[in-house]
């Protein structure tokens, strides 16, 4: 009975192990980055300045791991010196119920000084950013130029310093050398096979 009871737990910790290194590895695993635009594109809704940089997140409503995203992009506002006009584009697909997008992510967002949160219909700005993943990030310069793309996080869901945020706040705070990337972590925006965490029913 002990060499049973021995084995049972080894077992269990097996398991248990062999889960945590799952979780482990899709919290660390990044999403599609996005083909990011060089230039400001003229097709898009959101109108840049000419006196400071303008910063754009495209994010998925209802995306757990971009809670975290929108929560590293309040801390990023408030450690910058001149702040950058700040959008956040909240994917909101078609057909869809009018109030789908009203999650605690979106009221987050809008809770950023200097943000402006916009809706996405059809993820029309997504697609003119070359945006795939929930979390993508883009910084262009007063000229228009972009300076940097990709996540503010350092895994899925994890909060504090990342490759990400600490390269946007030296392009601003310190006018660093721009093109900068960094993984992106997030759900897709565009896979249905990624969306098991936004299934809602779509109108008749």
């Amino acid at each position: 009975m002990r060499i049973v009871w021995i084995a049972s737990v080894a077992l269990w910790l097996g398991v248990v192990a062999g889960g945590l290194g799952m979780v482990a590895a899709y919290d660390n695993r990044p999403g599609v980055s996005a083909q990011a635009v060089s230039s400001w594109p003229e097709a898009s809704r959101l109108t840049p300045v000419a006196d400071r940089p303008t910063l754009v997140m495209v994010v998925h409503p209802r995306c757990d791991c971009s809670r975290a995203s929108v929560a590293e992009l309040a801390e990023l506002m408030a450690r910058t010196t001149v702040p950058p006009r700040a959008y956040v584009a909240i994917l909101k697909p078609e057909g869809l119920s009018e109030d789908w997008d009203a999650t605690g992510i979106r009221h987050a967002a809008m809770q950023i000084p200097g943000v402006k949160v916009v809706r996405d219909h059809g993820g029309g700005e997504a697609r003119t950013f070359g945006a795939e993943t929930s979390g993508q990030t883009f910084l262009y310069d007063a000229r228009g130029r972009l300076l940097f793309s990709g996540g503010i996080t350092a895994a899925r869901g994890h909060l504090g310093e990342s490759v990400g945020r600490t390269a946007i706040l030296s392009l601003l705070n310190k006018g660093a050398a721009s093109n900068a990337t960094s993984p992106v972590f997030g759900c897709s925006l565009s896979s249905p096979a990624d969306q098991r965490w936004a299934q809602d029913v779509r109108r008749p």
